[in-house]
């Protein structure tokens, strides 16, 4: 396994978040545990600046600001916070995962919808569908005298 204290979070091929850029706090978790959630620190929550960061092009920037603008506090900071294992080494790898994830999705730029016409044999079948049932109708009718 790469030492990725040194390289930084990588969230995909051309985007690596530098470790600096990551605050790190720890805290007491709530929920289930008994005695050692109530006396060690375990609940990680990890804020990055997406504003002020060197990670991303100004493009990047701009995408993950705009699909992420719901996660981000008033300093354009995105924040994430694991509390689910019992160690804060490994909700330290939960948050940075999760934080790696939510860029990742972030960052994928969506196709652009190409607009397609039916086919004839498609606008064909369609009328004589009506048709057909135009016809089963109008045999259901009344005919009078």
């Amino acid at each position: 396994m790469i030492d990725e204290s040194t390289e930084g979070l990588r969230v995909n091929d051309s985007v690596v978040i530098p470790r600096d850029e990551l605050a790190t706090r720890a805290s007491r978790a709530g929920g289930a545990g008994g005695q050692h959630v109530n006396t060690s620190s375990t609940r990680i929550e990890l804020l990055w600046n997406v504003g002020t960061t060197r990670a991303l092009s100004e493009e990047q920037r701009a995408r993950v600001l705009q699909k992420l603008s719901s996660r981000l506090d008033s300093e354009q900071t995105v924040r994430v916070v694991a509390s689910d294992r019992r160690s804060q080494r490994q909700n330290r790898e939960s948050a940075e995962e999760r934080l790696a994830d939510l860029v990742r999705a972030a960052l994928v730029v969506p196709k652009k919808r190409r607009p397609t016409k039916p086919s004839r044999a498609a606008k064909q079948a369609r009328l004589d569908s009506k048709k057909r049932t135009s016809d089963k109708k109008r045999q259901r009718r009344w005919q009078g005298d």
